[in-house]
């Protein structure tokens, strides 16, 4: 139940609907009341703050420059709001509340669901909403309020960010058994791009490793296959000789069971890509959300410590 209901009117969550969906019929929806009380509410807060909210578009709505400013402020409200209530619900030992998860793709192969798993063993009263997305948003959900903890790699110096956990991941190659680079003493990135190859997209931090490791090796950048999935790019290296270029995180059990073969680069021509876990700098985690970091930390410490093991034999 959302228990912002009892202390905020409906014209802050009839907009947050309307803003998250783009329009007034979806928010109605979403909310179970009919359009026109939507409507009503957004017109009564655009007539209070003397300001137009939404432009209102042949298809739905959009919002304008206030609007926006609203939208964060909301945002950060709501967010507040239930880290309080989880707060108030420790205090007699109550496990409800909502943690809000923003994580880049690798995460969500296997560290993502042991959390989850472990986390609703201890908290089963607890609502946990996951979104997948790439770095950059994971930055931007937890700037706007719109997630309490994010996993990305490389994010900005930015000063409303806490980077509560970070680690520098090889890059290597990541082929499949019998792979001809297999037998090479010394993979070298020129001994790579002989081969057919996949690239992260653009978007994607590996990718602009990449991207400076070719500009600065002189190597012409040729064909290859570009995606922005992990899991379509290890699919690709099982079915040919492609060699995909990505860090181990994501690839832990591949790796164990010797389905896939991670190739350290001898030249290391790439920088190492930084995975972090990320919070607010400006906003206390509730109680929800600092136990569901607290398995977060003690998970991944664990996952990397097996990838250690495992390089190192």
């Amino acid at each position: 139940m959302d228990r912002s209901r009892s202390l905020y009117g409906p014209a802050l969550r009839y907009f947050a609907a309307v803003a998250r969906s783009g329009s007034i019929r979806s928010a109605a929806r979403e909310l179970n009341v009919a359009s026109s009380a939507v409507n009503r509410q957004v017109l009564w807060l655009e007539q209070s703050l003397g300001h137009t909210l939404f432009d209102r578009l042949a298809r739905g709505v959009q919002l304008t420059p206030a609007g926006e400013i609203l939208r964060a402020h909301v945002l950060r409200t709501f967010a507040d709001l239930e880290a309080t209530l989880g707060d108030l619900d420790a205090l007699t030992g109550m496990q409800r509340g909502t943690v809000r998860i923003a994580s880049v793709e690798s995460v969500t192969e296997s560290l993502l669901p042991d959390v989850v798993a472990a986390f609703r063993r201890h908290y089963p009263g607890i609502h946990l909403h996951t979104v997948l997305t790439g770095s950059e948003q994971v930055v931007e959900a937890i700037i706007a309020g719109e997630a309490d903890v994010g996993f990305a790699f490389e994010p900005p110096d930015d000063p409303r960010l806490a980077v509560a956990f970070h680690r520098d991941l090889e890059i290597g190659a990541v082929v499949r058994p019998g792979h001809p680079l297999t037998q090479l003493a010394r993979v070298s990135l020129a001994d790579c791009l002989s081969h057919p190859f996949c690239f992260p997209s653009t978007d994607l931090s590996l990718r602009k490793r990449l991207d400076i490791a070719l500009s600065d090796g002189g190597f012409p950048p040729g064909a290859f296959v570009e995606a922005n999935s992990l899991k379509l790019m290890r699919e690709l290296t099982r079915r040919d000789d492609t060699v995909a270029f990505l860090t181990t995180l994501g690839l832990e059990q591949e790796l164990v069971d010797g389905s896939l073969v991670f190739l350290p680069l001898a030249d290391q021509p790439l920088k190492r890509d930084r995975f972090t876990i990320l919070t607010s700098a400006h906003r206390s985690l509730g109680h929800a959300a600092r136990a569901f970091f607290e398995h977060s930390m003690d998970a991944l410490r664990a996952r990397l410590a097996m990838i250690d093991a495992n390089s190192a034999s």
